[in-house]
This record gives structure tokens, C-alpha cells and sequence, in this order.
């Protein structure tokens, strides 16, 4: 279907019959949710991580074709932009080893996929924004070849009518623009899916917004951006300006941005469905021969295929997700919040930290979101993005008093999340020698204020220490990145000082 919309251009006909496919679908969703046809609890989790492409010297390689032409493998998929893959992991029960399990299949794929890579002179990097990016390599020259991202570049940029101005103000400032949205393919992530039913939906996807600040904190990996040290996780703001469909007229009025955090606590699924269409216009009128009410009449199960297509373009930091699997209709959370890297261990302790934390909150008998406003949520992750484990936040206080009170993310982490997320791996029957293993990563990273951000911030400042100007030590620090990534230590045990080459300048070495 994409690929003929592309072939035949769009027109208002198109538009006007999308939008009512989409309210029929609505509406489908609405009668499914009625008539609880949805699948029993089986505690699924999924995992997506988004790679970066870099050569020997750290600097991006556009080549993701050539690449996943030698991987030869479902598993990793192509990416917004040609230096981008993403690898998913299948579906797994969240019980037992399940930590150590997804923790070596990571580890098995990522080592194939490098070594695939490396026949054409690439390296698997997984960071957050790979720090050697410029803007001059983001165009629309730079997206991948796939019709679907030529569609979606085109109609955001008629959405738009103007070019994409990015302008963040963090340590440094960085005012770019953009005539495609390439800049947002900058940005890689990991993506946790957590297959929950109906009634419980919102109670999870509550609590995964009101700790997204906390993940932000705890797992910040991108400080730098086009060559300029903005916020300890940068990505947030990016991807917002990069995908801003608003002229700015329209951000006057209070147009709500695509990618955005929401404004509200939700009681069920159907809001967030019903958000999207209320509020977004479709970007891609793509519909198929599925009539949903039809199906569900006959005792079938739709697809919501343009639903499905339109709520993949709201970019919520935690995204409802619906599918169908063996006639079976699901309902997802997709956790968005995280920036990928720096090792596998990292991210298993976070997605570790995530799954418990998210189980313990959703079955709190008062629960957090019920004593913590939406807007100081929203508020929490902006300062998370922009101070990373230095972070102080906004948190309920325990005890009959209430109200809320600031405290730095390490302190409210170590005494207060911890043990609510033990407590949530126990619940799911998580094997206790992985909890502790992978919450302790945590736990290490907060007792040392350490994280990917502090060390790529830390290890920069050693490269300038060393004589090297600003692109030199960015892509200094980003080759370090890439030995210390691949060794698959966690982070806060890098050394941020190491005997600094200067490529192309054999034996000329910087001491430490």
C-alpha cells in the first residue's frame, strides 16, 4: 500500500477517506474493549535497540544497506537514515533468567552484526546520538532507501512548509536547520514493549510516565549533538524539533507537538487512541480493503491497520501500541524513553529497572500518579533530559503528610526505587541472581554519579586536555566509546583518562 501511495502522489480524496477509516477503527477499538475480546495475561516483553554505523575513526558510514545485506538476518532492520539499524529481540516471558537470556542473545547478535559490518569498514556503535554526527550528514540524501520514510519525509515537510529549525540552549547552544526530517534519525533508542490487558493498561502506562524522568536520569547517553554539548539526554529535544510538523504561528496558538509527553493521566487505552486522532492530523492516508466493523460483525478480529499506521506517527514517550497475533488482538505499552547503550549490561539493567519499577507502581494500593500532578511529571523529565543523574525531581513524599517535595534522582533511586523494583522483578518470578546482578548496575551508577552522558562528558574534557581540538576529541572520545562498549563493561566502571592517538598519526600519542 505505501509503496503505490508513493507511486501515485496523495490527494484530498485520499485524506478525506483516511479520516473516516480512522474513526471506523476508533470505533472498533471501542467494541473490542466492550466486548473484552483481547488476549488472556502472559506477561510478554519485547526489545528494540537502534545502532549506530561509524568507521574506524568514529565517524558516521552510510551504509546500512550494505550492512544488513551481510546480516542476512529478519532480526535487524533498516532505519530512518542510511548510519542507522535496529535489531529486536522476539518476544519473551518476563520469569526466571529471562534477564540473562536477552542479555546474551543481545550480546550473540550485536558481536554477528559487528562482524558483518566490518567487511565493509563499519562498526556497530550503540550510544544514544552518535557524537561525530554533523548536521551535513542528515539530509534527505541520508535517509535509507525505503519509500515509507520518502512519504513520511515528504508529508511532514508539507506539514510543515518551511524548513525544521532546531535551537536547544543547554551547556553550549546549537541552532541548526533542516530542510527533511534526517535530524531526527540522530536519535537511537531502546524500545520496551510490555503486552498488558485491557484493564490494566492504564494503570502501566501511568506509572510508566510518572518514572520516565527517573529512566532519563539514571540511563542519559547523549550530551552531544552536531559537535555541541547541550543536555545530559539531548535526544527528547531533538526529536521533538526534528519531527515539529508546527509552523511557528501554530506553536503560538499551543499546538500540541508529535512527539510530546501528553498532559494528562489516562483510565484507559482508548484515550490515548482517541487523543491522537483527535488532536493530530494524519500524515499518511494509507488505507487498506479491511472494513473493521464488518469483521467484528462476522466474529472476527480487525487489524486497525490505519489506526495502527496513524498512531506510529504521534511519537508519545510512552506509546499505546494495538496487534494482532494468531487472531488474537493485544494490547501494548511501548517504553520510549531510553537512549540506546552504552553495553548490553547497561541496558539490561535498565529495562531490569523499568519492569520492576513499572509492576511495583501499577499495583500500589495509592498509586503515585494519583499524588503526583501530570504538569510536575512533564516538568521531572525536562530536568532529567537536561541534568541526567545530577538531576533533583519533584516526588510524592511518603507517610500521611503528602504533597511533594524535590529530591536529587540518586537519593530517591537508592532509598525509595530499588526496592519497589526488586520487590515488581520478584512479582513477575524473576530469578533473584539477575535482579540483584542487574538492579546492582543501578545501584553502582547512582553511588558513583555515573552514566554513558558523565562519561562521554568526562572523557571529551580529558581529549581537549590533550591538545585536541573540539572534533578531534569528539571523535577521540567516540572511538574510546566504541573498545569500551564492545569489552561490555558497564559504564560507571569505564576510566575516563586512556593514552589519546590522533588517527592517521601512527605512534603520536597524547599521555593520559
Amino acid at each position: 500500500m505505501g509503496e503505490k501511495v508513493a507511486a501515485d502522489g496523495i490527494g484530498l480524496a485520499d485524506r478525506e477517506r483516511y479520516r473516516r477509516k480512522l474513526h471506523r477503527c476508533l470505533e472498533g477499538l471501542a467494541r473490542l474493549l466492550k466486548e473484552k475480546r483481547f488476549d488472556r495475561p502472559k506477561n510478554l516483553i519485547g526489545l528494540e535497540i537502534e545502532l549506530n554505523l561509524a568507521d574506524a575513526d568514529g565517524l558516521p558510514r552510510m551504509m546500512n544497506s550494505q550492512v544488513l545485506e551481510r546480516i542476512a538476518s529478519r532480526d535487524f532492520q533498516t532505519e530512518l537514515a542510511q548510519c542507522n539499524l535496529e535489531v529486536n529481540i522476539l518476544p519473551h516471558r518476563l520469569r526466571g533468567r529471562v534477564l540473562d537470556q536477552l542479555a546474551e542473545e543481545l550480546r550473540t547478535g550485536l558481536a554477528y552484526a559487528d562482524r558483518q559490518a566490518g567487511e565493509v569498514a563499519a562498526r556497530i556503535v550503540m550510544i544514544g546520538i552518535l557524537p561525530t554526527l554533523n548536521a551535513a550528514d542528515l539530509t534527505t540524501a541520508s535517509l535509507s532507501e525505503i519509500d515509507r520514510y520518502a512519504l513520511l519525509n515528504d508529508q511532514m515537510r508539507a506539514a510543515r512548509g518551511e524548513d525544521f529549525a532546531i535551537d536547544i540552549q543547554g551547556i553550549e547552544r546549537l541552532v541548526s536547520r533542516s530542510s527533511s526530517i534526517a535530524p531526527e534519525a540522530a536519535c537511537t533508542s531502546v524500545q520496551l514493549h510490555l503486552q498488558v490487558t485491557p484493564g490494566r493498561f492504564a494503570a502501566v502506562w501511568n506509572a510508566a510516565q510518572a518514572i520516565a524522568a527517573v529512566q532519563v536520569a539514571v540511563g542519559a547517553n547523549s550530551p552531544f549533538v552536531f559537535g555541541r554539548e547541550l543536555w545530559r539526554e539531548s535526544r527528547p529535544p531533538v526529536f521533538q524539533q526534528a519531527t515539529d510538523t508546527r509552523a511557528p504561528e501554530l506553536q503560538a496558538q499551543g499546538v500540541r507537538p508529535r512527539t510530546w509527553f501528553g498532559e494528562r493521566w489516562v483510565d484507559s487505552a482508548y484515550d490515548l487512541f482517541e487523543e491522537n486522532l483527535r488532536y493530530f492530523p494524519p500524515l499518511l492516508p494509507i488505507y487498506g480493503p479491511q472494513e473493521p466493523l464488518r469483521v467484528l460483525d462476522e466474529g472476527g478480529v480487525p487489524d486497525l491497520a490505519e489506526l495502527v499506521l496513524h498512531n506510529g506517527t504521534v511519537y508519545r514517550w510512552n506509546r499505546p501500541v494495538y496487534a494482532v497475533a494468531d487472531g488474537v488482538a493485544h494490547l501494548r505499552v511501548e517504553n520510549r524513553v531510553l537512549p540506546a547503550g552504552p553495553t548490553v549490561a547497561d541496558v539490561i539493567a535498565n529495562t531490569a529497572f523499568y519492569y520492576g519499577l513499572v509492576r511495583a507502581l501499577a499495583e500500589e494500593p495509592r498509586p503515585v500518579w494519583s499524588r503526583l500532578p501530570f504538569a510536575t511529571a512533564a516538568e521531572n523529565f525536562d530536568t532529567a533530559c537536561r541534568h541526567g543523574i545530577d538531576a533533583t525531581l519533584n516526588w510524592p513524599r511518603s507517610g500521611r503528610g503528602g504533597g511533594v517535595a524535590e529530591i536529587p534522582v540518586v537519593r530517591l533511586v537508592r532509598q525509595e526505587l530499588l526496592p519497589l523494583a526488586a520487590a515488581g522483578l520478584d512479582a513477575w518470578g524473576v530469578e533473584p541472581a539477575d535482579r540483584d546482578h542487574y538492579l546492582g548496575i543501578i545501584e553502582e551508577r547512582c553511588a558513583r554519579r555515573a552514566n554513558g552522558a558523565s562519561w562521554q562528558a568526562a572523557a571529551y574534557r580529558h581529549a581537549l586536555r590533550q591538545g585536541l581540538d573540539r572534533e578531534a576529541a569528539l571523535a577521540a572520545m567516540t572511538r574510546r566509546y566504541s573498545e569500551l562498549m564492545h569489552t561490555g563493561e558497564p559504564v560507571h566502571t569505564w576510566p575516563v583518562t586512556w593514552a589519546v592517538v590522533e588517527p592517521g598519526v601512527p605512534g603520536v600519542r597524547r599521555s593520559a
